[in-house]
């Protein structure tokens, strides 16, 4: 199955902080497609990443200790 990126959603970074997606956007020098994000925490940045990078596994050599699947990961609200 195939990851669909979805916009003004919340993800979940494996190293615990939350970003908004927010578009996607084109480097103007390689034409690459790249995900537009903001941080939801500090100074709210805005950052860019390739999407396949953005969608792609954790590396679990390099990181063995993360239980998370994916670099990026939708959010879920719990609501009680």
């Amino acid at each position: 199955m195939e990851r669909k990126l979805k916009f003004n959603t919340i993800y979940r970074h494996f190293k615990g902080n939350l970003y908004l997606v927010l578009d996607v956007v084109t480097d103007s020098e390689s034409g690459r497609d790249m995900v537009l994000y903001k941080a939801l925490y500090d100074d709210l940045k805005l950052y860019v990443r390739p999407i396949d990078m953005f969608l792609s596994e954790v590396d679990h050599d390099k990181y063995p200790d993360i239980k998370q699947k994916y670099r990026f990961e939708e959010y879920k609200i719990e609501r009680k």
